[in-house]
This record gives C-alpha cells, sequence and structure tokens, in this order.
C-alpha cells in the first residue's frame, strides 16, 4: 500500500464513523487508532492525523473535549481545592462551546460531573443552606 492508499483509507475510517453525528468518541478513536496501527502507522503519527482530520472536518474528538475538562477542573481546584458553582459554569460553557452542539446541555453536564468524580476533584463549595453539586449529581442520575 503506498501512503496515500494509507492516507485514504485512514480518513475514510474516520469519516464512516464521524459523518453522521460529527462526533468521535473513545471507543471510534480506539478503532481507528487500531487500523491506523495495522496499516503500518505509528501511534503519534496515527492520533496526529486523527486531530487534523477531525479539525478539518469539524469534528468532535470526545477525548480532545474530556482532556479541556479535566484541565479547567484542575485549574477550578488550584486556589483551594473546591469548585464553586461559578467555576463549574465557566468549565460548563467551555465544555459546551468544544463540543459544537453535538452533545445536549445535559450530556455535557453528566461528562463533567463524571470528570469530577474519576480525578478526585469533586470538593465542591456549597451554600449554608444547599449543595448545588449535590443537587445537580442527583438531578442527572448520577449520585
Amino acid at each position: 500500500m503506498s501512503l496515500d492508499d494509507i492516507k485514504s483509507r485512514f480518513v475514510n475510517e474516520i469519516r464512516l464513523r464521524a459523518d453522521d453525528d460529527h462526533y468521535v468518541d473513545r471507543n471510534e478513536e480506539r478503532e481507528i487508532l487500531q487500523i491506523a496501527i495495522q496499516l503500518g502507522v505509528g501511534i503519534d503519527s496515527a492520533r496526529q492525523a486523527l486531530v487534523q482530520v477531525c479539525e478539518a472536518n469539524q469534528y468532535v474528538l470526545e477525548s480532545a473535549v474530556l482532556k479541556l475538562v479535566k484541565d479547567r477542573v484542575e485549574a477550578a481546584t488550584a486556589g483551594d481545592g473546591k469548585v464553586d458553582r461559578q467555576e463549574f459554569e465557566a468549565v460548563f460553557r467551555n465544555a459546551t462551546k468544544a463540543m459544537r452542539g453535538v452533545k445536549s446541555e445535559r450530556q455535557v453536564k453528566t461528562m463533567i460531573v463524571q470528570v469530577m468524580e474519576d480525578t478526585g476533584n469533586n470538593r465542591v463549595k456549597t451554600g449554608w443552606f444547599r449543595d448545588w453539586y449535590a443537587a445537580l449529581k442527583k438531578d442527572l442520575g448520577v449520585a
């Protein structure tokens, strides 16, 4: 297989998975990278090519959004080790923008809560009579 054939096949594999919803989830990303490895492409080169194709075609790469959320949550907890409601909302706005309308607000909030729980950055500032984070988790069905 020539280099052009490999590139074409790789781009087609990405499009097959992302053209319908403009979204490449972690499982699809893993499949695409496995195909690239089978074609003899190195993992770093394959990952760079995946990012480039997604950017060129306006596809949302879930792993990139998860990294953005993780970085923003860690930045929010850097000062006092807790996330307040305004910081959560800022993370939510950034994640929603990165999603480009592919996922609903509820799905984006669920993703953020899951990242917070998975990374241990789930300590939050609460009000005197209300725990906004517990209420949010209950509303999302994550509790």
